[in-house]
């Protein structure tokens, strides 16, 4: 039976996987777009096993079904990419810098240092009510072919999304589901962009959407997440 373990490393909240490299650790067993839900926050060092459902796969941790996945089109449509430059203005705006409910996240955790997390600091780009964050990829993420493996591009789809609305200070936002399609691959090293920007919401739901571009503004992946909002004691 295949199994999946997420590393320490690779945590949202600090005893949790991190949403997005989670589901795209379970997309590599399904082909073309992906939808995944997580339906309890992911263990992390514990080996937990992947097996086939009717519509997709499950990851399971003893009798618990931590998330499932399926092949699922992702239908969006996607603002204009930023320049590398004016992502990294917006980025210097990053609300996280001033408060984080998760400061350690391997995406976005300011506390994570270069070559650690992936620092994807997503501030307000001043148009199509977006955000936007540049991206370096580091070579701990290379697939031995200096190529990003996929779950990282999943992972930097991830948090931008998060800060695409406004939510109390009081509060969280955590993934529910997250749908993406892989279309590029990056490199190590490369000036990447990722944008996100907010679909709708219902109440303390929200529905976002993000896209990953590569350094000629090739768009490699866009996603489609939905995100609560939780207080930071129960996160």
């Amino acid at each position: 039976m295949d199994t999946v373990l997420i590393e320490r490393r690779f945590c949202g909240p600090p005893d949790s996987g991190n949403g997005g490299y989670t589901c795209g650790r379970l997309a590599a067993f399904l082909e073309g777009p992906v939808l995944a839900r997580l339906q309890a926050p992911p263990p992390l060092n514990v080996e937990m096993a992947v097996r086939k459902a009717a519509a997709g796969v499950e990851l399971v941790n003893g009798a618990s079904v931590v998330a499932w996945a399926r092949v699922s089109e992702v239908a969006l449509q996607v603002p204009t990419a930023p320049t590398f430059e004016e992502a990294e203005a917006a980025a210097r705006g990053y609300r996280g810098f001033q408060s984080h409910p998760f400061p350690t996240c391997f995406v976005c955790g300011p506390e994570r240092a270069p070559g650690d997390g992936l620092r994807v600091f997503a501030g307000a780009l001043g148009r199509d009510k977006a955000v936007a964050a540049p991206w370096i990829p580091d070579a701990s993420l290379a697939d031995g072919k200096g190529r990003v493996k996929p779950e990282f591009l999943w992972a930097a789809l991830d948090c931008p999304g998060a800060f695409s609305f406004d939510h109390p200070g009081d509060a969280a936002a955590v993934l529910g589901e997250m749908a993406a399609q892989v279309t590029g691959s990056a490199q190590v090293g490369e000036r990447c962009v990722v944008i996100g920007w907010e679909l709708g919401r219902e109440g303390r739901k929200h529905h976002t959407g993000t896209a990953l571009f590569s350094e000629s503004g090739e768009r490699i992946g866009v996603a489609r997440a939905t995100w609560f909002e939780v207080t930071r004691a129960s996160a």
